[in-house]
């Protein structure tokens, strides 16, 4: 596939933006599973060729926007995955400084991972996580803990890759035993 800019979006190498938001393993209380979660999600499900840059910060309204606007802008990613601060409590601030970056919202993404959450556990609808486009990349507030990092990635994944597909970003390819990523026919 070629985009309009004339590079070739079939064969790159997908550049994937990880991003791990807590102040409790950010000062080492506790060590981050978030990253770990997605990177071993992304090694499973992915056939494509991609690159994680990873990011361990606190919850800093102005760093996460700033963390999250650097990965696109700045070092290419089209994917960006956030783990942590989606909850009511008030240093949970993800889905504030997510919206306060994006270009255009994509709500069926916020609406499908509560609904896919509240299959496990009734807390589900506490979460505020939120789906968006910056630019050319699709960003995603997912749950904190591993096990719900995966359940979420499940159910939502399939449309990731087309919706990336859609704003410009490199093509996407998930082996299908794990994960089918859905392209309508044309």
């Amino acid at each position: 596939m070629i985009a309009t800019d004339g590079t070739d979006n079939f064969h790159m190498e997908i550049r994937i933006g990880i991003v791990s938001i807590s102040d409790r393993a950010y000062t080492g209380i506790y060590e981050d599973r978030g990253i770990p979660a997605l990177h071993d999600w992304l090694d499973n499900a992915l056939q494509s060729k991609w690159i994680a840059l990873s990011r361990l910060i606190p919850d800093e309204r102005d760093l996460i926007e700033k963390t999250l606007a650097d990965l696109v802008d700045n070092e290419g990613c089209s994917l960006v995955l956030t783990t942590g601060g989606t909850g009511p409590a008030p240093r949970d601030v993800t889905p504030e400084a997510t919206l306060a970056i994006a270009d255009r919202v994509l709500d069926g993404f916020g609406e499908e991972m509560r609904r896919i959450s509240l299959q496990y556990v009734p807390t589900a609808i506490l979460s505020r996580q939120v789906g968006v486009i910056r630019k050319s990349a699709l960003i995603l507030n997912l749950p904190g803990q591993p096990k719900a990092i995966k359940e979420t990635l499940d159910g939502i994944f399939s449309a990731v890759p087309y919706c990336i597909d859609l704003i410009g970003g490199p093509r996407m390819e998930t082996k299908p035993d794990v994960i089918s990523a859905f392209r309508p026919n044309r």
